[in-house]
């Protein structure tokens, strides 16, 4: 067991220092989005001019939302790894695991964790430097303690959800030359029904429903929701495990692609 543990702490070290050489690229990458969201408070202020409540949530509330939802996307979404996956399979790199005793989706999530600590402390930093400026127009939840006890657990999960769909895009190397046009439909409709355009409660009802079962929902509406006060604890309990049954789903999927691709892989000689 610490022999596994040191082998896959190694991969680690090495994503964190690969991941600390482009930190200026995920540094301005952080600093556009509070030019971000600027614009979502000029715009959201706009949209409750004369109005108290939006979908029965506040402006203070709604804006809470969506600086939550910024570190948030720099600390568990996926940017370009089912990209770096496509290139270590077109390019033959991936043999070289077929041949050693390491499990390549803990290797790749190994320095997807170690990417998002580096890009995630970048995000808060100048969120934290921002933050007196926009307090007072911020509102969160006073019920902290539930809230952090269920939301760091979907917070992980989120994140296994978010890296094993882009690890099976990725996969579809094995069979299609080019995965982009995959990987754009994916972040659009991800984009849309993940909450990061607008909170999903704001959909008509019958579509937030229908949302709550789709994986896109728990990448990080979910999180951000439970963080914000968007939802109570009995739909935070009855999320975790749609959310935990798609983690499933989506592991045993990526197993499949895996085996049927080393088929296909060795079948053409790869």
């Amino acid at each position: 067991m610490l022999a596994i543990l040191t082998k896959y702490r190694a991969a680690f070290s090495v994503g964190l220092q690969s991941n600390i050489i482009y930190r200026w690229n995920f540094a301005a990458r952080a600093l556009f989005s509070l030019f971000h969201l600027v614009v979502v408070f000029t715009l959201w202020t706009a949209a409750f001019a004369g109005q108290t409540e939006v979908g029965g949530f506040s402006l203070n509330s709604t804006l809470t939302y969506f600086v939550v939802m910024l570190p948030l996307q720099f600390m568990i979404g996926a940017f370009n790894e089912d990209y770096q996956i496509s290139e270590e399979i077109r390019g033959g790199l991936i043999n070289q695991f077929l041949l050693k005793p390491i499990n390549y989706y803990v290797y790749r999530i190994s320095i997807f964790v170690s990417a998002r600590f580096v890009s995630g402390a970048l995000a808060i930093l100048p969120l934290l430097i921002a933050l007196p400026l926009i307090y007072d127009q911020l509102a969160f939840p006073s019920d902290w303690g539930w809230r952090l006890a269920l939301g760091l657990p979907a917070l992980l999960l989120s994140a296994m959800v978010q890296f094993t769909i882009a690890y099976c895009f990725g996969l579809l190397t094995f069979w299609f030359l080019e995965i982009q046009s995959f990987v754009i439909l994916s972040m659009a409709i991800e984009t849309l029904l993940g909450g990061q355009i607008f909170p999903l409660d704001l959909m008509p009802d019958w579509l937030f429903r229908l949302s709550q079962y789709l994986p896109y929902y728990y990448q990080m509406y979910f999180p951000a929701a439970i963080f914000t006060g968007r939802l109570d604890q009995a739909q935070v309990m009855q999320g975790l495990v749609i959310q935990a049954f798609w983690v499933l789903a989506l592991l045993g999927l990526a197993q499949l692609l895996w085996s049927r691709g080393l088929r296909r892989h060795t079948a053409v000689g790869g």
